[in-house]
């Protein structure tokens, strides 16, 4: 029976898919907020952030990915939009389509100024699904991100669909 994922992808599941790490700086999340239309006064205000607990202003929970891989220039996008190298450049050349397929994350710690977050993602899952349009390739990526003092700061799962070219056309 043919099958849409290769050996040598399979056997990466339980691997680690990409390593990497950055600085949490006040005025890059700050400069992410604006442009994103986030004004919470934690972000911003000293005084609010140490009236709600903080001991200073500190980072938007969902900035903590851009400040550990950055931004991707648009010229080196791939067709699906990612950058593709967070994701181990997995190949599935019998399903070339992709979409994200959805994600969860779990933020467990505050990011300040100056703390140094490493993130690892490692390939959870690479399952081959049948639905209505057909079989499509279903991938799953765990990722931690942790600070200096090596806390876990927050944790997510990343899926990705991978559909063969004719597939719901």
């Amino acid at each position: 029976m043919s099958t849409l994922i290769p050996d040598e992808v399979a056997a990466r599941v339980g691997t680690v898919a990409a390593r990497a790490s950055g600085e949490v700086t006040r005025r890059e999340w700050q400069r992410w907020a604006v442009a994103v239309g986030d004004l919470d006064p934690l972000w911003f205000d000293p005084d609010a952030a140490r009236a709600a607990g903080y001991d200073d202003v500190i980072a938007p929970p969902l900035y903590v990915q851009y400040a550990v891989l950055g931004v991707t220039p648009l010229d080196t996008l791939r067709p699906d939009g990612s950058s593709g190298a967070a994701s181990g450049n997995l190949s599935f050349p019998l399903a070339p389509r992709r979409m994200a397929g959805g994600e969860s994350t779990t933020f467990h710690l505050p990011c300040y100024h100056h703390d140094e977050i490493a993130m690892v993602r490692t390939i959870a899952s690479i399952e081959e699904k049948h639905g209505r349009s057909g079989s499509f390739v279903l991938v799953t990526w765990r990722t931690t991100y942790t600070n200096q003092r090596d806390q876990l700061v927050a944790e997510a799962s990343t899926s990705m669909i991978a559909r063969p070219a004719e597939a719901g056309r």
